[in-house]
């Protein structure tokens, strides 16, 4: 891919992590992570950069590059999922500082799944989870036949984009295909070790939280991805936050009856709505707890401690 490197160099020396869009190099915002955030530049916008400032040293890097590489390998060779173009691109700053980036080819915003589900009906909307999860079983039947791997995915609708999908003219058919989106985050282990290096994503994490997320939820976050039933609980919870709560039971018949006729051999018991209810309300809370520690995690670092801040924080997300 043809990486703009002197572009992303110029970025980083003047980009204001509160208000990213009115930086010097002008920059439109597509979504954000946890930890990332992701955005076109606007003088390049054929590319979606995702900003991942989380390495300490080239080791590290070049551990993730590897693990990036592999897992976007296996889903799209061996696995069959379809995914946009990506690479990577990193560099040092002037004072030896670490940056580094996914790349992938952006797609049209309108075409991803979150944005999909308000411009079709709800018995589309029921469709395109279910081709989802028949994308999803590809993932996790690959990772039953091998005996020192397994291969995990976040399920969101979000990570899913529609081939060809016209705004004009929305529409979601049984023929419709997918491309999966969410590749950055490399969820795979080999003889039940991570092949990324975990640790690294709590450097968003507010120093006094560190402790209390490493012991308590690192494990059990990670664990999540590599379940199908708890991937797919998630799927349809996120539902709630995109403000869409009355399609869920119907959800939850479609994923139950999927489970049962065209996934009974991995013998997942049948969701029900009152988890998915906990779940979400328990979501919900963490998130919230979360992002307002990390605001005044900021607010310590620059405003008392006069230090850069590298992450960006999204704005209140209705929930």
């Amino acid at each position: 891919m043809k990486i703009n490197i002197e572009l992303l160099k110029e970025l980083e020396k003047n980009i204001d992590t509160v208000n990213p869009e009115k930086g010097k190099i002008p920059i439109k915002i597509l979504g954000f992570g946890e930890i990332s955030l992701v955005f076109e530049l606007m003088d390049d916008p054929e590319l979606a950069y995702k900003r991942i400032p989380i390495f300490d040293n080239e080791k590290q890097v070049e551990r993730h590059i590897w693990a990036y590489n592999k897992y976007c390998q296996m889903l799209e060779t061996d696995v069959g999922l379809k995914l946009p173009e990506y690479d990577t691109a990193w560099f040092k700053d002037d004072i030896g500082k670490i940056w580094f980036y996914c790349v992938q080819e952006k797609i049209r915003p309108e075409s991803a799944g979150h944005k999909v589900i308000h411009n079709i009906t709800d018995k589309q909307v029921e469709i395109l989870v279910l081709l989802a999860m028949r994308e999803m079983k590809k993932v996790f039947n690959y990772s039953r036949s091998k005996k020192c791997l397994d291969l995990g995915l976040d399920g969101q609708i979000s990570n899913f984009c529609v081939i060809g999908f016209d705004p004009n003219s929305p529409k979601v058919d049984i023929n419709t295909k997918l491309k999966y989106l969410d590749t950055s985050t490399p969820l795979f282990r080999i003889n039940g070790k991570e092949a990324m290096d975990a640790l690294l994503f709590l450097k968003s994490t507010p120093f006094f939280l560190v402790p209390i997320i490493k012991a308590a939820f690192l494990q059990e976050v990670l664990d999540r991805y590599y379940d199908w039933r708890l991937v797919t609980i998630d799927l349809i919870a996120n539902f709630f936050k995109e403000q869409k709560p009355k399609i869920i039971p119907s959800l939850i018949r479609v994923v139950n009856k999927f489970f049962n006729d065209e996934a009974n051999e991995f013998n997942i018991e049948p969701i029900t709505l009152k988890e998915v209810e906990k779940y979400y309300k328990s979501d919900k809370m963490i998130w919230v707890i979360f992002q307002n520690a990390r605001l005044i995690d900021r607010y310590i670092k620059t405003k008392l401690l006069h230090k850069d801040y590298d992450f960006y924080l999204p704005p209140k997300i209705k929930r």
